[in-house]
């Protein structure tokens, strides 16, 4: 009987002690991407972008009439390119940004982030925005800008 006792013991003892705690993501999980506005004139100097709105075609506005000089916007995780319009003072632009999806293992509580490798960013158009520098093409964390807008 004692022995039986010592056996439920342990028993109970392993499986408490194996048991994981239930956590809170705390950690972030895929990037946006980051875009800095620059003067085209001069590029070294930040510019901020007036009446600025930002949208994917059929779906509402990210950004609605703001005045930015930078801006995080999601990219699709399900697909391998994004496309964005982007309006200010009335002029528009469509920018196709175009990657590869890399899905990376967080954690339990967290699951998978998605980065985004080797970006490219293309416009048919140019209204109001002249050129565009890729500074960082792969997206995995929100600490640096990926891209410079200059116009």
């Amino acid at each position: 009987m004692k022995k039986l006792y010592i056996l439920l013991l342990i028993g109970f003892t392993v499986s408490i002690l194996s048991c994981e705690v239930d956590d809170i993501c705390l950690e972030p999980t895929t990037p946006q991407l980051i875009i800095r506005f620059y003067d085209a004139a001069n590029p070294t100097v930040k510019k901020t972008a007036t009446n600025l709105n930002v949208w994917i075609n059929g779906k509402d506005s990210i950004i609605k009439n703001k005045t930015l000089d930078s801006i995080s916007i999601p990219l699709n995780t399900a697909d391998n390119q994004t496309i964005y319009k982007f309006s200010s003072a009335n002029l528009v632009d469509e920018i196709t940004y175009t990657y590869q999806r890399n899905e990376i293992f967080v954690s339990k509580s967290c699951g998978y982030k998605t980065v985004f490798q080797n970006i490219i960013a293309s416009k048919p158009t140019a209204n109001w925005i002249k050129q565009m520098i890729i500074i960082n093409p792969t997206i995995e964390n929100e600490k640096n800008a990926h891209i410079y807008i200059m116009h």
